[in-house]
């Protein structure tokens, strides 16, 4: 059985006046299917520390910011979550050390430093998802989306996602778990949860 690894890397541009979520779902589709790969997993990561991967349903509607009502509605979750960095001292970070290496670096401005709430929307929500490829398609189940999200809200610039497709070049047997059996993770009572008691006869007598 053939193993076989295909990386990739993805860029997109990001507005960066408010998050921006990228539908980068047709790409990644794409290479799972150009890899050769039948069945195995995809993984899909932010190559920066202020982005997030989801995958999601696709919403439809769109406002006026240019997002999906399902977006906003987890854009305004997280701001409730951790604020928006408005003001400064709204939080430690950054520091005047930190400040400085960002000169130091060449950034263009102490303001490219204040995106803590990016950092810690990243933190919170994640970096990164894992898929399963089935019979060389991505399975992403009936409606799922794979969306890139650029928290940084403090300038526009280019944004990178890296793609790695691992698996075999063969098909698989049977996927079914127990022939395909459901799985009954319910609560059992037992008999002794279950016993008569009494005090039931109130409720009992009550209905007659």
């Amino acid at each position: 059985m053939e193993y076989k690894v295909v990386q990739k890397e993805l860029k997109v541009q990001s507005r960066g006046w408010v998050p921006t979520f990228h539908d980068i779902s047709k790409e990644v589709m794409k290479i799972v299917e150009e890899s050769g790969i039948r069945n195995g997993t995809c993984t899909i990561v932010s190559h920066h520390t202020t982005c997030s991967v989801m995958v999601q349903e696709a919403s439809h509607d769109q406002d006026d910011f240019d997002l999906e009502y399902l977006q906003h509605d987890l854009l305004d979750i997280m701001r409730k979550l951790i604020p928006d960095y408005r003001e400064i001292g709204d939080y430690r970070h950054p520091g005047p050390i930190h400040l400085q290496f960002g000169r130091y670096a060449d950034e263009p401005g102490n303001y490219t430093s204040m995106n803590t709430d990016a950092h810690l929307r990243s933190v919170f929500f994640g970096r990164s998802e894992t898929m399963t490829v089935k019979d060389g398609k991505l399975d992403g189940g009936e409606f799922a989306h794979v969306y890139f999200i650029d928290w940084d809200q403090v300038r526009n610039r280019v944004r990178q996602i890296n793609v790695t497709v691992m698996g075999t070049t063969e098909d698989v047997e049977d996927r079914k778990y127990n022939n395909g059996e459901i799985i009954n993770t319910l609560r059992k009572f037992s008999d002794e949860e279950k016993a008569y008691d009494e005090r039931f006869d109130r409720q009992l007598k009550d209905r007659k």
